[in-house]
């Protein structure tokens, strides 16, 4: 989904910076989290290892780690789109696997190590909830700032 997804957005390749596909983001320099992971494919199944940017809510993968702003990602994620991350040993049966997961797909992913794979379940569930859309400004309710009733008397106890 994710890559499909890419596919049909990024349409013509142009640069990051001006392509809709990567929302502007400068995924060349800067990222708030950036190394390899193994990316299990989407429609073939095998496991790829892939140089991945975390940046400004969205997380590209590539080839390679040599990034410029010609360079094209091989895929992007808006974690915008995404419900949770988190460990998934139990379900790939395999040491430091993780998945992210959106409202249509479950994608997975292994890191070199244990540190590594907390260290992105952590920049990525930070991006989830940065960038979340899930409650927007109007669909908040500030209970604090309501009218509230007035006491009730109390009564005074008979003797």
């Amino acid at each position: 989904m994710a890559a499909s997804l890419w596919r049909a957005v990024m349409g013509s390749s142009s640069s990051g910076g001006d392509d809709p596909a990567t929302g502007g983001v400068e995924f060349w320099h800067g990222a708030e989290r950036a190394g390899w992971l193994t990316k299990q494919g989407e429609y073939i199944k095998t496991w790829r290892r892939r140089w991945f940017v975390l940046k400004q809510g969205r997380l590209f993968w590539f080839k390679d780690p040599a990034i410029t702003r010609a360079s094209v990602p091989r895929g992007v994620i808006p974690v915008s789109s995404c419900l949770t991350v988190k460990g998934a040993e139990d379900v790939l049966n395999r040491q430091f696997a993780f998945e992210l997961s959106t409202p249509t797909e479950t994608m997975y992913f292994i890191a070199d190590a244990e540190k590594e794979k907390e260290e992105w379940i952590n920049s990525i569930g930070r991006s989830i909830v940065q960038h979340s859309r899930s409650v927007t400004d109007g669909e908040v309710v500030d209970y604090d700032s309501r009218p509230q009733p007035a006491p009730k008397p109390k009564s005074e106890p008979a003797e």
